[in-house]
């Protein structure tokens, strides 16, 4: 095999990578950094013309990433029909090339592109949201637009009084948040499912599948258009900086806020957990009786769901209330939380072929759903 047959490229949507050097089947790569930010962890790219040949593709300078701790024990993604996502043998060595990532795999076709983590297109996004908005009962709602003029979709759906936010993606290279979105509006969309049917008397739903199109679309782990980590901007907002969160933001304050899951992905900590508002200045012993009770819950429900494992607490007074879980606990009183997912797998039901995947994060999704509608009704029943 000559130097020049294969073939690197991430200029599409979500794509980030930096090709170094290339012979033969190895490759040497390094992560792009978000624009205007320092911020850097996401890669997306296509790897062309080594059908049937072992690659190995080295990603380099990976000490100074985001989150270093993230790399140890982790799987690329890696897919050939772009449809199917499963895992790459990795190894991450921090002691060469400034750490370094080295993927092995050997493709049966002429492509396969390989990610931080199964993405999720521009392209896809808006056919999850033209699909949900032509269902009944449906209204579709743009709160505004990104920097770069993306809008900010909502779907809002329901006719009950408890006002419900699920929002998802502030932090772009975390796709898996919308998968779980995928899931979660499939179930809420599906005239047949009674889960959905009760949870749309009981409330008004206002689903944001992707918070930060820019940042999507650019490949960008944690930032959007501007270098803004827009989950520390929800104290002070700005349409110069966020004018995502401006306009989500202010669409919570015409409706109010009763109850809301911020979805993310977390690069290091192999589980699925619940993050709160413990430490907001207006914390109250109900409040949080509320959070623990959704947590048990789910819990109950799924067995990818654990509480031993997550952030620590805030200590009385001391939450940062530029983050939307706090904020808005603070502001409206919510049972606010951020949902967290794995990059790597859920160490306690582990899956050698996927890790943790598109699949279980949308099957998260509608488990989520009925932990809610399960702790509506005990509410309702105390």
């Amino acid at each position: 095999m000559t130097a020049s047959t294969l073939c690197i490229d991430a200029a599409f949507d979500s794509g980030n990578i930096e090709v170094l050097s290339i012979s033969g089947t190895t490759a040497q790569l390094r992560i792009r950094k978000d624009r205007e930010s320092d911020f850097f962890q996401w890669f997306h790219f296509r790897a062309a013309g080594a059908a049937g040949q072992t690659l190995t593709l080295k990603i380099t300078g990976l000490n100074a990433s985001a989150y270093p701790d993230g790399w140890p024990a982790y799987r690329a993604a890696v897919s050939e029909d772009r449809q199917f996502w499963a895992r790459a043998e990795c190894s991450f060595d921090k002691g060469a090339a400034d750490g370094s990532l080295t993927i092995t795999y050997t493709p049966e076709s002429d492509l396969c592109w390989f990610a931080y983590f199964a993405p999720y297109s521009m392209e896809r996004h808006h056919d999850l949201v033209a699909q949900a908005a032509g269902s009944q009962g449906v209204n579709y709602r743009c709160l505004g637009h990104s920097l770069e003029g993306q809008p900010i979709d909502c779907l809002e759906m329901g006719e009950g009084e408890t006002q419900v936010w699920l929002y998802a993606r502030q932090h772009p290279g975390e796709s898996m948040a919308e998968w779980w979105m995928e899931g979660a509006l499939d179930c809420l969309t599906d005239p047949a499912d009674p889960v959905a049917r009760r949870l749309r008397q009981l409330c008004r739903f206002h689903v944001v599948p992707n918070a930060n199109p820019d940042g999507s679309c650019r490949g960008h782990l944690r930032t959007n258009f501007a270098g803004v980590n827009l989950n520390r901007e929800w104290a002070h907002p700005s349409a110069e900086r966020s004018p995502e969160v401006l306009a989500i933001r202010n669409a919570m304050d015409e409706t109010g806020v009763h109850f809301a899951m911020d979805v993310h992905g977390d690069e290091a900590i192999p589980a699925v957990f619940l993050a709160g508002f413990e430490g907001i200045p207006s914390w109250n012993e109900a409040q949080q009786a509320g959070f623990d009770g959704y947590k048990r819950i789910l819990a109950r429900r799924t067995p990818d769901f654990q509480t031993r494992l997550g952030y620590p607490a805030a200590r009385a007074g001391k939450a940062n209330l530029t983050m939307s879980t706090n904020q808005l606990a603070e502001r409206f009183g919510a049972v606010s939380m951020t949902l967290e997912m794995p990059f790597k797998d859920n160490d306690d039901l582990p899956c050698l072929v996927q890790n943790w995947s598109p699949e279980r994060s949308a099957q998260l999704g509608r488990e989520c759903l009925g932990a809610l509608l399960e702790w509506l009704e005990g509410r309702q029943a105390a």
